[in-house]
């Protein structure tokens, strides 16, 4: 006889099933057959039991209904999943569980969509907490889900198995497919392609794995981890640089519309410091491609952003799309789509005489690669420029080298990038000049000489003559402006900077009201421009000071400026050279000067710091040795280092120095008797080289290494008060980690600290002949050069 189970017993096993069926609805919320969900306002979705995600519609725009998967609990309701991504419906559509699966209609009761099942059998279905979307059976086996057909992202937990792809979608706000695909080939090999868009097929590898005959799938961790695995489980390639905790962090890897993998975090605490989307990779070494402007060089195809255009890489690591003077955005909603030119072509009618209506405007480091059909060598520019203008098949001439390449429309694979070198000649019709060709210039001469001559002969009266030439004079002058061709006529030739007058300036700036900061070369306000179309905000410098020969200076000095391109450097915009008024305006840098960033109440990043010290380091080089007019900025100061929206370092206010009355590059601000950011030689007669910006760069590199100003006079310890002297004190002496012994990050890498010492104790050399190049710096810094065993700064001055 069995024995019944005693009490407690009894109520421990029903307990426990009760705390098994709760943790199993608590993981899983099932979805009935027959339930569905309408296309409206507010209307309710499926959630995941803890409400991360949900699936049910988001309206886009105007346009329609997307039926799709998205963050749940944040702001952005960020898309991860959709089913009709290239057929939006329209309110009242429906979608409804069924025993064949998901189907989706429109009012009209048209089938839109449907969940590729064989056959019948779908008891369920389940919004997960991982974001994945399942239909199961009676027997608890899945027979579809949304983790198997991906759209553009993929989630933790997700993989891409072989033969599956993410499709970018086409633009920030169009979720249809667009441009790019990201596919794990059948043979194993991870590849980005561009698409032959519209059609559905790959046109040009521009990054892949290549783990043929080894990959086996893509894996997005738990973790935070995205890799390539084989088939035994071996890592193949390790795409994501570091792990980010899934508790804390919502997390999602996406092909995005501009055709870059990215994998990107949003806390999910509300204490979290930074809240929204922010990249989980180093941008420079972990976006995938790195630079997608000079990865795309594809035979057919216009590149990263449409035929006749050119893409300049972003400090986000975006490529943002520009057109060339004389061109214009096909659409100015779709800057990827290409550019059109809004001149008239040149006549190959050699008897027309249109060769003198064109000239050129040139862009450093810029080409159009696969465009050329002629390529000429050792040739010199002023040949290649001939050429070219010669050529009414000509649209733009690359000269690099004493090299010449003639390029014809449409251009493709435009960029700009310090990397590409030599410069772009880009052809276009001077200002106020139209085509003798017999066009269409001609027919409109011929239509208002037809109306001049009938009016005179047609009329009897002297009156009605007056009034009939008037009205063809009117005729006339309104074709005139219709054939005037459309040409920035607001820029220097040659250069890509605007011409503004005093009075756009002073409206832009709500009459230099908003005040930004004040330096040796002038005050800075914060304006508003229109610029290629849009308003941007923009940073106008008031130059004072100026030399004598002002105009003269000023306008060679700009045309140096105007000339750099870097993206460790501010983008120089346009100028006012207005009777005594002497304005730059530049692109404005969002989060203010290093000053403000390095000096403030709570303590910078390590890693920050040691990006911005190679950034301004790579932007000093560029100065010293890659732009074709060498520039020695005379002023390198933490103030004049500027900070981007991704805290990029920008050095600005260079080139400014020869406009401006010889002492006020000679200013003592920081000084007070000892070292300060000014190289000792300005004070002893001897010759001012590139070797002053070197040694204001080691004592900027210093304080960016300790995060404290180089003087501190209110310093209880007079051996502290001097920041270089203190430094090589306690470096020589093995005590570089008094310098920084309240960073914990700078202390877990104290011999990146100690190296980055070294360096700078080598650049604040008193004797500059011991002072390292710029190009060395960097070199340095990155680990490339092994760095010396730096003597005491001051010994020049104890041998003199």
């Amino acid at each position: 006889m069995a024995l019944a189970p005693p009490h407690s017993t009894l109520c421990f096993f029903v307990f426990f099933l009760m705390l098994l069926c709760s943790s199993i609805a608590q993981t899983q919320r099932n979805i009935s057959l027959g339930s569905s969900i309408t296309a409206v306002s507010n209307t309710l979705p499926w959630e995941s039991p803890s409400g991360d995600f949900a699936f049910g519609f988001q309206q886009i725009g105007k346009d329609g209904f997307l039926l799709a998967i998205w963050f749940n609990k944040i702001p952005e309701r960020t898309i991860v999943w959709s089913a009709n991504r290239d057929d939006l419906v329209q309110e009242g559509s429906t979608v409804e569980l069924t025993k064949f699966g998901l189907v989706l209609k429109d009012p009209k009761g048209n089938q839109k969509w449907t969940s590729d099942i064989s056959g019948t059998g779908v008891a369920y279905g389940a919004m997960l907490d991982t974001g994945n979307l399942v239909l199961a059976n009676q027997n608890f086996s899945n027979l579809w889900q949304s983790f198997n057909e991906p759209t553009d992202t993929l989630l933790p937990t997700q993989t891409l198995e072989k033969g599956t792809m993410l499709v970018a979608r086409y633009s920030e706000t169009n979720y249809s497919r667009g441009r790019y695909y990201f596919m794990l080939q059948s043979n194993g090999n991870l590849q980005l392609f561009t698409r032959n868009f519209p059609l559905d097929t790959t046109n040009f590898a521009y990054w892949s794995s290549n783990t043929a005959d080894s990959g086996f799938e893509l894996i997005y961790n738990q973790s935070g981890f995205v890799y390539l695995d084989a088939a035994n489980g071996t890592v193949l390639n390790m795409l994501s640089s570091k792990a980010t905790s899934t508790q804390d962090f919502y997390q999602r890897a996406v092909l995005e519309y501009d055709g870059v993998f990215r994998q990107f975090v949003y806390p999910k605490s509300n204490g979290q410091s930074s809240k929204g989307w922010n990249m989980a990779w180093t941008p420079s070494s972990d976006s995938i491609p790195s630079n997608i402007c000079m990865k795309i060089t594809e035979d057919t195809g216009g590149g990263a952003c449409g035929f006749n255009s050119y893409c300049i890489l972003g400090n986000d690591q975006r490529p943002n799309c520009y057109c060339p003077n004389g061109y214009t955005f096909i659409d100015s909603n779709d800057e990827m789509k290409g550019c059109k030119q809004i001149f008239e072509a040149q006549s190959c009618d050699e008897d027309s005489g249109d060769t003198d209506h064109f000239d050129f405007y040139s862009m450093e480091n810029a080409d159009w690669p696969l465009s050329d059909y002629e390529h000429y060598q050792t040739v010199s520019e002023d040949w290649c420029r001939k050429a070219c203008l010669g050529d009414c098949f000509c649209a733009v001439a690359i000269f690099r080298n004493g090299d010449c390449w003639k390029k014809r429309t449409p251009l493709s694979n435009g960029r700009i990038d310090y990397s590409v070198g030599g410069k772009a000649l880009i052809k276009i019709r001077t200002e106020n000049s139209t085509s003798n060709s017999g066009g269409a210039d001609s027919k409109k001469k011929d239509q208002t000489t037809l109306v001049i001559v009938g009016s005179v002969l047609l009329s009897s009266s002297a009156f009605l003559n007056v009034l009939l030439l008037l009205a063809a004079c009117l005729v006339l002058r309104r074709f005139r402006q219709k054939a005037k061709v459309i040409k920035p006529d607001r820029s220097i030739p040659g250069m890509n900077l605007q011409i503004f007058t005093y009075a756009e300036l002073e409206k832009a700036t709500n009459g230099f009201k908003e005040l930004l900061g004040n330096g040796a070369f002038g005050t800075v306000f914060k304006g508003v421009l229109a610029l290629d179309d849009r308003k941007s905000c923009v940073a106008v410098k008031k130059l004072e000071h100026m030399v004598k020969e002002g105009e003269h200076e000023f306008k060679a000095e700009v045309t140096t400026i105007g000339r750099t391109n870097h993206k460790n450097l501010v983008q120089l915009i346009g100028f006012c050279n207005e009777g005594q008024h002497r304005l730059l305006i530049y692109e404005f840098m969002s989060n203010g000067s290093l000053a403000h960033f390095l000096f403030g109440p709570s303590r910078t990043h390590w890693l920050q710091r040691v990006q911005i010290a190679l950034g301004v380091a790579r932007g000093l080089f560029y100065l010293h040795e890659e732009c074709s007019t060498q520039i020695i900025h005379c002023d390198i100061k933490p103030q004049n280092i500027l900070l981007d929206d991704s805290y990029t370092a920008r050095i600005s206010d260079f080139g400014l120095a020869k406009i401006l009355k010889t002492d006020q590059t000679r200013t003592t601000t920081g000084i007070r008797g000892t070292k300060g950011y000014v190289a000792p030689e300005w004070f002893r007669n001897m010759p001012v080289t590139v070797k002053v910006d070197v040694y204001s760069y080691g004592i900027l590199l210093l304080e960016l290494i300790f995060c404290r100003k180089n003087f501190e006079a209110e310093s209880e310890d007079e051996t502290q008060m001097i920041l270089a002297d203190w430094a090589y004190d306690c470096y020589a002496g093995g005590k570089l980690e008094f310098l920084v012994e309240n960073d914990e990050e700078a202390m877990a890498e104290m011999k990146r600290v100690e190296k980055f010492v070294m360096v700078a104790l080598w650049c604040v050399q008193e004797d500059p002949s011991l002072r390292p190049t710029m190009k060395k710096v960097m070199l340095m810094l990155e680990g490339t050069v092994e760095v010396s065993v730096p003597p005491d700064p001051t010994s020049f001055i104890s041998s003199l």
